[in-house]
C-alpha cells in the first residue's frame, strides 16, 4: 500500500489484493493497515489508486508489476514459502505478458535468478524495501536507501522510479546483482535481530544480578559507534520480518561456517524462556496480556514475541487473558479476549506488557514489563 501511494503521485497505479474487504477500504479512501502516515495521507484525499480483487482487472495494461506478497517461513521445509510470489508471476504472464516484474517481498538468496531460469524471463527484478512497522509510508517517502538488484539500465530506471516518489533529497542508491540485493535484506534484518537480542541479554544479566539495566544501556550507548537507538529491552525480537528473515539467512548458511547466525536465532528462544520464567516466579494466578502487537500504533502481531511468552505460560498451566482491541473474537489461542480495558485490569493478578503504555498507570504495581525507556 505504501508503494502504491507514493508511486501514484506521478504514475497510474492499480492495486490487487486477495481480500475484498481491504479492496473496499482502499476504494473508500481508508488504509487497510494501521500506519499513522498512511492514514493522514488518505485523510487528505491522496488516494490516486484503483483497487481490484481480480488479477485480470488489476493487471490489464500494466507496464510494471510490484509483488509484495507474504513469504512466511516454513519450519518444515526450513525455507521461505514463496508460492504467493510465483502465483502472481503466473498471473502477470497471463494478463500482462509484456510487463516487467519487481519483487519487493523478502526472498531466499539466489531466488530471483532461479525465477528467471524457471520462467525464461530476464525482466524479473528484486529491490528490497526497508520499512518500519507503523511507518511504512513515511519510510517510503523518506527511504534510508534505495537498492535494486540490477546493474544495468533496468536498475537505473527502477531506482529513479523510487527516487522520483521520495520527498527526501540525496537518498543513497546502490545497484547490485540480484543475489547480492537479496542478501542485503536478510543480513540487514538479521543484524537488527542481533541488536535486539544483545540488549535483551544485557537486560537478562542485569535482572539476574540485581543491576539497573537502563543505566548500563545508557553508558554503553554513549559510544558513538554503538549509538542510543534500537536498544530498549523487550520480550524478544518479533514482528513479521526479523524472526523469519534470521531463520531464512541461517538456512542459506548451509555448508558455510558460522556461529553467530545460529546464536541470533537461538537467543530469541532463550529470551522468551527467561521472560516466562520471571513471570512464573511471581506466582501470578491469572496473567493479563496487554496488547499482542510488538509496537505502539500498530495492528500487526504476526510472530509477536508476546505470543511466544503466552505459549510458555499456558504450557505451565497459567490462565491468560488478552486485551487486544484489534481482535474481534472472544477467544484467541485458548485465551479469553476482553476489549473492555477496565474489566481486563480487574480480571488479572499480573499484567504483562511488551511496551509500557500510560493506560496502565493506575495498575502499575501489577505490571511486568522490560520496557525501560518507554519507546519502541
Amino acid at each position: 500500500m505504501a508503494n502504491a501511494l507514493v508511486l501514484a503521485q506521478h504514475h497510474k497505479v492499480t492495486v490487487l489484493d486477495i481480500s475484498t474487504e481491504r479492496v473496499e477500504m482502499v476504494r473508500r479512501g481508508r488504509s487497510p493497515v494501521r500506519d499513522e502516515g498512511m492514514e493522514k495521507w488518505l485523510a487528505k484525499g491522496h488516494v490516486g489508486v484503483a483497487a481490484f480483487a481480480k488479477a485480470e482487472e488489476a493487471l490489464q495494461g500494466a507496464e510494471l508489476v510490484l509483488i509484495a506478497t507474504p513469504t512466511d517461513y516454513d519450519a518444515e521445509r526450513n525455507f521461505f514459502d514463496t508460492s504467493s510470489i510465483e502465483r502472481v508471476i503466473e498471473e502477470v504472464l497471463e494478463f500482462a505478458p509484456g510487463a516487467d516484474i519487481l519483487i519487493r517481498s523478502t526472498v531466499p538468496v539466489g531466488y530471483t535468478l532461479r525465477l528467471r531460469e524457471r520462467y525464461g524471463r530476464e525482466n524479473i527484478y528484486f529491490a528490497p524495501e526497508f520499512l518500519r512497522e507503523g511507518h511504512a509510508l513515511q519510510d517510503s517517502l523518506n527511504p534510508s536507501r534505495i537498492i535494486v538488484g540490477d546493474k544495468g539500465e533496468a536498475g537505473r530506471r527502477l531506482s529513479e522510479l523510487f527516487l522520483g516518489a521520495a520527498e527526501a533529497e540525496q537518498v543513497p542508491v546502490l545497484l547490485t546483482n540480484p543475489t547480492e540485493a537479496e542478501a542485503v535484506k536478510l543480513f540487514a534484518n538479521t543484524y537488527l535481530a542481533l541488536r535486539v537480542a544483545y540488549f535483551n541479554e544485557l537486560d537478562s544479566y542485569a535482572v539476574m544480578k540485581n543491576l539497573n539495566p537502563a543505566e548500563i544501556i545508557r553508558g554503553v550507548c554513549l559510544d558513538s559507534r554503538i549509538g542510543d537507538f534500537y536498544n530498549n529491552p523487550s520480550f524478544g525480537y518479533g514482528g513479521y520480518c526479523l524472526p523469519k528473515d534470521s531463520k531464512q539467512l541461517l538456512a542459506n548458511y548451509e555448508d558455510v561456517p558460522q556461529n553467530l547466525i545460529t546464536a541470533i536465532v537461538e537467543a530469541n528462544r532463550t529470551r522468551k524462556d527467561f521472560i516466562a520464567g520471571e513471570i512464573m516466579k511471581r506466582k501470578p494466578g491469572t496473567v493479563g496480556i496487554y496488547r499482542l502487537t510488538m509496537k505502539k500504533n500498530s495492528d500487526n502481531f504476526r510472530s509477536s514475541a508476546v505470543l511466544g511468552v503466552v505459549e510458555r505460560l499456558q504450557a505451565q498451566g497459567t490462565e491468560c487473558i488478552i486485551y487486544e482491541p484489534t481482535l474481534q473474537e472472544n477467544s484467541f489461542r485458548g485465551c479469553v479476549v476482553l476489549n473492555d480495558l477496565m474489566s481486563f485490569k480487574e480480571s488479572c493478578n499480573l499484567i504483562i506488557a511488551n511496551r509500557w503504555h500510560e493506560a496502565l498507570e493506575d495498575v502499575r504495581d501489577k505490571v511486568y514489563s522490560c520496557d525501560v525507556f518507554g519507546r519502541d
